[in-house]
């Protein structure tokens, strides 16, 4: 009765198959994230009958996973169960492309051909050899005469050695003449089959340490079918990169080019595949974090201070003793986050990209901006000014942030990073030093000899003096930022003049923070005086 169960187990726990049909997969379309990738892939097998069949798809990555994987059928074929095998697999013939095929035959046509050279050299240095060793078999020969040789005899033998040993030479050096040529034959067929070799090791390649994906298929009747597989991979990513182009001729315009930058190392080349890059990130958190039960209870009133006095070693009490300076809260940090739907770019064209290699880059698209420029200084830091555009995102999907090349009239003048910026939202991006808008900030003298700061028991004076020299031949709006202290005591007074008087005072809602404005032609020159006075009463120190 067991033997009887067990066969009818064996019998009825796997599908019968009519038979088994090998194929392979072809990469056409990619959606790349920015951690990780959706690779979509078309089978196309022929089935034999109507029926069911396995489907076994040999050229998987070894590293797929069996849950990250969906299959779709064409009209007319069921598809049911289906796992990945990484062992007992049917052997495969050498998985190349149509490019990789050209380029192998292009490798053994230039390897006959050196082949052959290198024969041809090696005949012609036989030659030389043969030649050679003729030669030398005659210079040294020292035989005995014949017996009843007579000068006649002599001489003849003389004349027959020299004529040979003549001729062997005429044939060495003729060999002799004939190696460069083949030399170069050589050469220059190794070089040819080098070059062949490296065309060919070039090419994205389909062949991998792969796996096999086994489905049970069912079809309708005989003919070609297809199976779609989309499969989510990691080792992947993109990210965006800009050239930001300001130019002042004709009016102020900014130009965006935007780019990215797409990797992969998956183990397999996309070659000729439809790119799309998506800023969602399905590899990171996708629901709220949980929040957790607190319980709280309470108990007698206990000294801490005290218990933690008692808990000390005398050489931590000697230290506690010291004062010491109260620590400073923590900072609150906000991070960067964007609502709405998930920005997607569609690559045009199809395009190739090899595992392992180098960050592919392609071209987006270019937009363009009127910004705001100005020369932008802080002489209390800096002595000269630097170009400032302010621009407003009037598109209609957020810039995603990204490395930045800036340029100035077509000038590399620097790189930046961009956070991202969402439609509607202004950004000041800096363009770069101005050698031709000079600042000064200057201290000037007081009778006693003190230098823009005069300070009493009870009172301290600082004065300055900010100068702003265009020497070149354009003219350009200004803005200068400088500060004074700012007082949240009532007897910490603070009286500040300037003139001309701030444009803007509290820049950005920074207290004490002043801003000027205005335009500097070629050539001009514009100076500021700025003071503030301190004043605190009597027995009091200022910090």
């Amino acid at each position: 009765m067991r033997a009887l169960i067990a066969a009818l187990l064996a019998t009825t726990a796997l599908p019968a198959f009519a038979d088994t049909i090998a194929a392979t997969s072809r990469i056409t379309a990619v959606t790349v994230y920015p951690d990780g990738a959706k690779l979509t892939r078309e089978v196309t097998f022929t089935a034999p009958a109507a029926g069911a069949h396995e489907l076994l798809v040999t050229d998987l990555p070894l590293e797929s996973d069996a849950g990250m994987i969906r299959l779709a059928p064409s009209e007319g074929l069921q598809v049911g169960a289906f796992a990945l095998r990484a062992d007992r697999l049917p052997p495969r013939e050498d998985p190349l492309t149509e490019d990789q095929i050209a380029a192998k035959a292009a490798v053994e046509a230039a390897q006959a051909s050196a082949d052959r050279a290198q024969l041809a050299l090696e005949a012609v240095t036989a030659k030389v050899e043969a030649a050679e060793a003729q030669v030398r078999f005659l210079s040294s020969f020292s035989g005995a005469l014949p017996d009843g040789a007579t000068p006649e005899t002599i001489k003849a033998m003389a004349g027959m050695i020299g004529a040979e040993t003549l001729a062997a030479r005429q044939v060495a050096l003729a060999a002799k003449a004939e190696l460069p040529p083949a030399q170069k034959v050589v050469t220059e067929a190794q070089e040819a089959l080098a070059k062949a070799q490296s065309a060919y090791d070039a090419l994205p390649s389909a062949d991998m340490e792969y796996t096999a994906l086994s489905v049970a298929v069912t079809a309708a009747e005989a003919g070609e079918e297809t199976v779609t597989i989309t499969q989510y991979v990691g080792n992947a990513s993109w990210q965006p990169v800009y050239d930001l182009n300001l130019t002042r001729k004709d009016g102020d315009t900014l130009t965006l080019n935007r780019s990215v930058l797409v990797t992969q190392y998956t183990g397999e080349d996309w070659d000729g595949v439809a790119l799309t890059l998506s800023s969602s990130r399905p590899s990171e958190q996708a629901a709220p974090s949980q929040l957790w039960p607190q319980l709280r209870s309470i108990g007698p009133e206990v000294d801490a201070e005290e218990l933690y006095r008692k808990s000390m070693s005398a050489s931590d009490k000697a230290m506690l003793e010291e004062p010491v300076a109260e620590a400073a809260p923590a900072s609150i940090v906000a991070g960067v986050a964007m609502e709405g739907d998930t920005v997607v770019y569609q690559y045009p064209e199809l395009v190739t990209v090899a595992t392992g290699a180098e960050n592919l880059r392609l071209a987006l698209d270019s937009l363009e901006f009127s910004p705001v420029v100005e020369a932008v200084a802080v002489p209390r830091l800096d002595k000269t000014a630097y170009v400032t555009a302010s621009f407003t995102n009037a598109s209609d999907e957020p810039l995603l942030p990204g490395q930045a090349m800036l340029f100035r009239e077509g000038v590399l003048v620097g790189s930046t990073w961009l956070d991202v910026i969402a439609p509607g939202v202004e950004t000041d991006v800096g363009f770069g030093a101005i050698e031709t808008l000079t600042v000064k900030r200057e201290m000037p003298k007081r009778a006693g000899g003190e230098t823009g700061v005069f300070t009493t028991a009870n009172q301290q004076i600082e004065s300055a003096v900010i100068t702003v020299e265009n020497t070149g031949t354009e003219a350009w709006p200004v803005r200068i930022l400088d500060q004074v202290p700012y007082s949240e005591q009532d007897d910490l007074e603070i009286e500040v003049s300037a003139s001309p008087e701030a444009t803007e005072t509290d820049v950005d809602g920074q207290r004490g923070i002043l801003a000027w404005e205005f335009d500097l032609p070629a050539g001009g020159k514009e100076t500021i005086t700025l003071e503030h006075t301190l004043t605190w009463p009597e027995g009091m120190i200022l910090q």
